[in-house]
């Protein structure tokens, strides 16, 4: 499973740089992704980033341009947070021209999305998003494994404890964000660092491509 975060001080991107994480980037982010680092682009929906469809689909394409497509884990569609079937209305547009950039297209799921509200043949990654509760409860573990088994990627947001991570890795996830280091990195990251080196010395649902 892989960790992604903002590149919080020259210790974070050196991670990035290795290999050992991730860079998440939004609209309103702002900051440089460390080269060969590789990359997801959300969207900034939850919290105050959203820019508007046009902004950020331009945003989109300038960052693929710059950084390429090869180095990008996906990027996620507009969604609505804790509306499964309004994110389903919103993101559905916006998949095929993620995916013409030449990106995995990422699908927000939220509370109530198991309800028959997924487009799976149109996405790439199912974003586990949506409340705390409903992204760590029986049902979003079910579509998790259900993703899996349909061969896609799996993403589970704001994962910011050893818990959490814990909690991702047995949903079968292959990767997670949060913002852990945007907070203390010099003292987080190598906190970081050992939780992860011992999820992946343990065994998973998915063996050790989680």
């Amino acid at each position: 499973m892989l960790y992604l975060a903002t590149p919080s001080g020259a210790d974070v991107r050196a991670a990035m740089q290795a290999g050992l994480l991730a860079c998440m980037t939004t609209p309103a982010q702002g900051n440089v992704i460390p080269p060969g680092a590789l990359y997801a682009c959300d969207n900034g929906k939850f919290g105050k980033g959203w820019p508007g469809e046009r902004a950020w689909f331009a945003w989109l394409k300038a960052t693929v341009d710059r950084y390429g497509p090869d180095h990008c884990l996906w990027a996620v569609a507009p969604d609505v947070p804790m509306d499964a079937a309004a994110t389903l209305a919103e993101s559905r547009p916006w998949l095929e021209p993620i995916r013409a950039r030449g990106i995995p297209a990422a699908f927000a799921a939220q509370d109530g999305s198991e309800h028959g509200l997924i487009p799976w043949d149109s996405i790439d990654v199912l974003f586990l998003a949506g409340s705390t509760a409903w992204k760590t409860s029986p049902a979003a573990h079910r579509l998790a494994v259900e993703a899996r088994e349909r061969g896609l990627a799996v993403h589970m947001g704001r994962v910011n404890s050893r818990r959490r991570l814990r909690i991702a890795q047995a949903f079968g996830c292959t990767s997670c964000d949060g913002t852990y280091l945007a907070f203390g990195p010099d003292t987080n990251l190598p906190r970081l660092l050992a939780w992860m080196n011992e999820l992946h010395a343990t065994p998973t649902l998915f063996g050790d491509e989680a």
